[in-house]
């Protein structure tokens, strides 16, 4: 049976009517989705622009393309269970801004990388700053459990935020500053995080005294109950990076639009998804079986996924199923954190969140690497999408096997 925080479960899923966030939380909700953000901007930022600019280097290679967009997922993947179960007993506030500084140093390092291998290095010190698990853990210890699915709505918000700004503003941005230029804004990013963290981010509460060792408090974040969250967030991560080593290149070779011109599609197609993705959560609030959404919310993803590796050749084929990908994606990213956090005690919530998150960011390296591998065979675009597309299977089945 799953441990629950208390209050948790189904019934908390929406709030009461009239509910609203106090005026502290609003204020940590606010602070906390801006550094969530820029940590996201570490991964989303580049995704535009790093595929062709890396395969630009000297010695550059398919699957060293793929690594360079990967390798910040693989530390960060190493690294987030460990910074959540130490945030657990240490405290959320120095585990987050020690990952911050690290990740302003590989982004500084990103700066002056000169090779393909030095753009592997940054990426990983930039990785090396795990500090999701610990922001949504303090996050979770910074509002009642009746709102947190809001609160947690509106960090998906952020992510979907930082994701929509990364895909207009690299293109832009990599014209007039270049990708090293790039680097730089995320590593002063990483720095004002820090300041927003101490003058408004509300103190945390005390520890809670007993507070099992990060073995034990590991153990009980593995739970069966939430395993489906782990290998969800696996499986939308990875077809994230595999869809965004493909969908730039393809731009660019199948239809000759310049990178600076990308963001016009990309701005496009996401705003096309938002009417498509605001009645998936409306109505994961409001029934009673959320879990008939969410599988809803994976089939879409699945199709869409496999449409391009049939129709990328059409430009406007290819739009489309992207508003398909971006309004299945940007619900499940919102969607899994908050269930995740509701289900997790408070006790082990920064493990659990810690392996949530080396799981989602397992899934960017796992599929960068896939992708890189797949586009160097003969089956080049067909093979990104269409794996990618096969990838959501499994997540498919297992959460078709539960209720909740």
């Amino acid at each position: 049976m799953d441990r629950l925080a208390p209050g948790a479960g189904p019934e908390a899923d929406a709030p009461p009517l009239g509910l609203r966030l106090e005026p502290a939380e609003r204020r940590a909700v606010g602070a906390l989705a801006s550094i969530y953000a820029v940590r996201m901007l570490g991964l989303f930022l580049l995704l535009p622009v790093l595929a062709l600019y890396a395969r630009a280097l000297p010695g550059a290679t398919p699957v060293l393309v793929g690594l360079a967009m990967g390798a910040y997922g693989l530390t960060q993947a190493v690294l987030q269970i460990p910074f959540g179960a130490v945030s657990d007993r240490l405290g959320r506030r120095p585990v987050i801004v020690a990952g911050l500084l690290m990740y302003a140093a590989g982004s500084v390092a990103g700066a002056f990388a000169t090779g393909i291998l030095g753009v592997i290095a940054a990426r990983m010190v930039q990785g090396a700053g795990a500090v999701s698990g610990p922001v949504t853990a303090l996050l979770a210890d910074l509002t009642r459990t009746q709102v947190r699915t809001r609160a947690m709505m509106l960090i998906g918000i952020s992510i979907g935020a930082s994701f929509v700004v990364s895909l207009v503003a690299a293109p832009m941005l990599e014209p007039a500053i270049g990708v090293p230029g790039i680097f730089g804004v995320m590593g002063a990013l990483a720095l004002l995080s820090i300041g927003l963290l101490y003058t408004v981010v509300p103190r945390p509460p005390p520890l809670v005294r007993e507070r099992p060792s990060p073995a034990a408090g590991f153990r009980a974040a593995l739970s069966a109950g939430l395993v489906p969250y782990y290998v969800g967030v696996f499986v939308l991560n990875f077809v994230l990076t595999a869809a965004f080593y493909a969908v730039p290149i393809t731009l660019q070779d199948v239809f000759g639009i310049g990178v600076q011109d990308h963001w016009r599609t990309y701005l496009g197609v996401f705003a096309a998804s938002v009417p498509l993705t605001v009645p998936l959560v409306l109505y994961t609030e409001r029934v009673r079986a959320p879990a008939q959404v969410l599988r809803l919310g994976i089939a879409l993803l699945m199709v869409s996924l496999g449409s391009l590796a049939f129709v990328y050749g059409n430009y406007w084929a290819l739009c489309a199923a992207m508003v398909a990908f971006f309004a299945a994606f940007n619900y499940l990213e919102a969607r899994l954190p908050a269930r995740l956090s509701q289900l997790a005690a408070a006790e082990v919530r920064g493990a659990a969140l810690g392996i949530f998150a080396t799981s989602q960011f397992l899934g960017a390296f796992a599929g960068s690497m896939a992708a890189g591998a797949l586009y160097g065979s003969p089956m080049g675009l067909v093979g990104v999408f269409g794996g990618a597309s096969l990838a959501t299977l499994p997540w498919l089945l297992l959460v078709g096997r539960r209720p909740d």
